[in-house]
């Protein structure tokens, strides 16, 4: 039997934590697995606090809120994925958002997972947990695998909403704690690799998949299905940036699928020495230095067996769950410039003639940041973004942007009120928004500067980053290094819920005509947690027909 194994030991318990650990040199594949059965069907018990329920909830809402509102102004990778899923029908299988007609599975998860990650809005993930040694790996992650729970329970037809919400606890828990203690971007290969893992174990999971068969998905997701990061390279991105998590998820779910009809995978990934975790760190895991890389890349030994580069550690009970962990976007923008817009939006609410003096106002905004936020989206090769996926992903257009807004109208003296007033929607990256000059003028008087050692240091426990605006006067406004702003999951000041209800309703707009349909929608997914099993097959249900009409917002 697996626990004979030792594959999964219990960690000592306290009031608000108890846990699993997969040591690394057990069967980590089949501990994921039998972890996600165990925690899924109740195994452990009823033990889950009500608030790691209530902040995955707050995360499905807005990743459904994203992805709705992503499909109404006809974005291109998730309009053409979903006409895609929709030619693949199976009566056994799951929806599309705005739609009844049955399809196959992994095609509805490409298409509703690509739909909820368009706009890199959802949330985010820096893999750092300060309560357990060694998970500071600092890999990025974002909760775009939703969409595989939902179609698995519409599979199953017997998922009600409380169980559909711990699958979605577990599928955050096991790529959050594998973003911990494993960091791809070192490697240059894509942050998606620990989502797809998680997306095999709890789909196989939820449809009673033996621990056998999920270790076989997760062995051919690992074998067949690596994403370098060349998808997200260049100074202007492709449909590939914002569709990797779908494309990954949907292999990861068809090996999954595969495996349950008999097709056996690669064994003991984790452990095997030509996958990419022991290949890229053969020793004892605690190297990711580029002389790792170059010893296992010159072939010139043979690794024999050993451990896996990681001890792997899975919350079951209580409030310490890697979703806990997990970062709000309080609109669309690339996550690590929120420390940069946290310390605007205070410059903006505490000097009124910032705003009031406009462009000519100003002389210089210089941003001081850590790497790597300093080198990916500081990057003054990204000061003239020509698409939406390249300017989400440019400090500069985003900073200016919001700066834009608060010259046009005024700013309200509360932060909250600020974020909401001033939040970037879609509009602020449409073809019109790209090229308005105002944004263009005030991105032309950004510098950056980076923090160095005392900011990278602090990273990713927080978003360190400090901006200093020069005025036209000479006087420079300050904001001095901010570490946790809005939406981070360790900000203390905000009133996350009253800003998140209105980025909702703000997504919402742009997908129903009535404020009062927007409300019943976004009612019905933050009441998940009391759904039917029926419920749940319909969560997703609106009249794609019926939105409203938009261009589409790239042109």
């Amino acid at each position: 039997m697996l626990r004979s194994l030792h594959s999964l030991r219990p960690l000592a318990r306290t009031r608000h934590f108890s846990a699993v650990k997969l040591p690394a040199d057990s069967n980590q594949a089949q501990g994921i697995g039998q972890y996600a059965k165990d925690l899924i069907d109740g195994k452990f018990g009823d033990h889950v606090d009500a608030s790691v329920y209530e902040r995955v909830e707050m995360f499905h809402t807005d990743s459904v809120m994203c992805g709705i509102s992503a499909l109404a102004l006809k974005t291109n990778a998730p309009t053409i994925l979903r006409e895609e899923a929709l030619t693949y029908s199976d009566p056994k299988g799951a929806t599309v958002f705005g739609s009844t007609a049955k399809c196959a599975p992994e095609k509805v998860i490409a298409a509703n997972a690509s739909a909820v990650r368009e706009w890199d809005s959802n949330g985010t993930v820096f893999g750092y947990n300060p309560k357990i040694p060694g998970h500071d790996a600092g890999e990025f992650g974002h909760n775009d695998f939703y969409p595989v729970v939902m179609a698995a329970a519409q599979v199953t037809g017997t998922v009600d909403g409380k169980k559909a919400l711990l699958a979605m606890i577990a599928l955050d828990e096991i790529r959050g704690r594998l973003a911990e203690v494993f960091s791809l971007k070192s490697y240059k290969i894509d942050h998606v690799v620990h989502g797809a893992i998680a997306s095999a174990a709890v789909y196989g999971a939820l449809l009673g998949a033996s621990v056998e068969e999920i270790e076989s998905a997760i062995g051919m997701a690992v074998a067949h299905y690596i994403p370098f990061r060349a998808i997200r390279a260049g100074k202007q991105l492709s449909d590939s940036k914002g569709a990797s998590a779908a494309i990954s998820t949907e292999a990861a779910v068809l090996a999954m699928r595969r495996a349950m009809r008999g097709f056996v995978g690669p064994k003991d990934i984790f452990r095997n020495p030509e996958a990419i975790f022991r290949f890229f760190e053969p020793s004892t895991g605690t190297g990711k230095s580029k002389d790792n890389i170059d010893i296992a890349l010159s072939n010139k030994v043979r690794w024999g067996p050993g451990p896996s580069p990681f001890n792997l550690v899975l919350s079951h009970s209580g409030d310490d769950f890697a979703v806990m962990g997990m970062h709000f976007k309080l609109g669309l923008y690339e996550h690590q410039s929120a420390g940069a817009l946290e310390g605007l939006l205070t410059a903006l609410v505490q000097n009124p003639e910032l705003a009031a003096g406009g462009v000519d106002g100003i002389q210089n905004i210089n941003i001081i940041a850590y790497e790597p936020a300093f080198g990916i989206i500081g990057d003054p090769a990204k000061k003239d973004p020509k698409t939406r996926q390249s300017a989400d992903h440019s400090m500069a257009f985003i900073v200016s942007r919001i700066l834009t807004k608060a010259i046009s109208g005024k700013v309200p003296s509360a932060m909250d009120d600020a974020w909401m007033q001033l939040m970037l929607s879609p509009y602020d990256y449409g073809k019109d928004a790209l090229y308005e000059k105002t944004t263009r003028a005030l991105m032309e008087k950004i510098t950056f500067s980076h923090g160095g050692p005392e900011y990278d240091a602090k990273y990713p426990d927080g978003i360190p980053t400090a901006i200093d605006i020069t005025l036209g006067s000479g006087k420079v406004i300050s904001s001095g290094m901010v570490m946790y702003p809005s939406g981070h999951a360790r900000n203390t000041t905000a009133d996350l819920k009253k800003i998140l209800h209105h980025k909702n309703r703000m997504l919402g707009d742009i997908v129903f005509t009535e404020r009062g349909t927007v409300d019943q929608f976004v009612t019905r997914l933050e009441g998940m947690k009391d759904a039917s099993p029926a419920d749940v097959g319909k969560l997703y249900e609106f009249d794609f027909n019926k939105m409203k009409q938009h261009d589409c917002i790239d042109g």
